[in-house]
């Protein structure tokens, strides 16, 4: 190769694993920074391509787990009401059973009369109480109805109920069907009403108590649910990192020795930058 002062082939061999080097190392700084081995598209684009598709699976099903959390909370405002709404029936009953026997005295009928429409009158304001997020489950009129997977192929149903006074009249699960639901207006201030009353009252426990068992099976294949959502979430981030995570012990050993390289690298290319200088002896006297 000949010696000249235009074109020093050194130097531009040395500039090139120079730079080399620098990408090198802007590339292993960037993962130190960020933690990812694939942070964009220029990385890696097939990798990236099915990170984001994750991703965005991911996120969809935070919408699924908020509506199963939704769909949760109405289950237990339900069943809390349902609970509270059988006790109820359990004393209506108890008092429908004393004031039924035709020896008691008028006075002793008139109390538990008293204490039955009290525990009656009860029955509606627990009810119209049993709201969560506008949503009332025990007066017949909710469509609860929630969305298991992204692609709305698969949903969860929770059972409309209607345990309103006298809405059981003629459906509750009897043959042949009868009124056995207890009405607005029952009362016990005869022997043959208490009667009526007291069997009402069990055939409503009957129907109270069913209807709360059939909400409960609904209530958790929700909470099953929403586990899984979770425990597929955590796989999805994990399937994810596995794509995309640096390895960060791997990264700091390779920066160090890149940053060596570079330095090398650095003084390699002065020292091709001063073969030029040699040319100058060859004038000299």
């Amino acid at each position: 190769m000949a010696n000249g002062v235009h074109t020093n082939m050194g130097a531009m061999v040395a500039l090139q694993n120079l730079n080399a080097t620098t990408r090198e190392l802007g590339v292993t700084q960037n993962r130190i920074n960020t933690g990812l081995k694939v942070a964009s598209a220029r990385d890696n684009g097939a990798i990236y391509n099915i990170a984001q598709q994750q991703r965005s699976e991911k996120s969809a099903y935070n919408s699924i787990l908020d509506g199963l959390n939704r769909a949760k909370s109405i289950a237990d405002v339900g069943l809390a009401a349902g609970e509270a709404l059988s006790d109820i029936f359990t004393q209506m009953r108890e008092k429908a059973v004393a004031a039924a026997d035709s020896s008691i005295s008028t006075i002793s009928r008139a109390a538990f009369n008293q204490e039955f429409i009290a525990l009656r009158d009860q029955v509606p304001s627990i009810i119209a109480n049993a709201v969560f997020d506008s949503t009332n489950m025990l007066d017949g009129t909710a469509t609860l109805t929630f969305l298991a997977n992204p692609t709305g192929t698969q949903t969860i149903t929770l059972p409309t109920l209607n345990l309103s006074l006298g809405a059981g009249a003629g459906t509750a699960p009897v043959d042949p069907p009868v009124d056995v639901y207890l009405g607005a207006t029952s009362d016990l201030s005869s022997a043959a009403l208490a009667v009526t009353a007291r069997d009402q009252a069990a055939a409503s426990l009957n129907y109270i108590n069913s209807e709360m068992a059939r909400l409960g099976a609904s209530a958790k294949r929700v909470d099953s649910h929403a586990v899984f959502v979770s425990k597929l979430q955590d796989a999805i981030t994990g399937g994810i990192g596995n794509m995309v995570d640096a390895d960060l012990a791997s990264e700091s050993a390779r920066l160090q020795s890149l940053q060596v390289k570079q330095q090398l690298g650095t003084q390699a290319l002065s020292i091709a930058n001063q073969a030029p200088q040699s040319i100058l002896s060859l004038f000299r006297n």
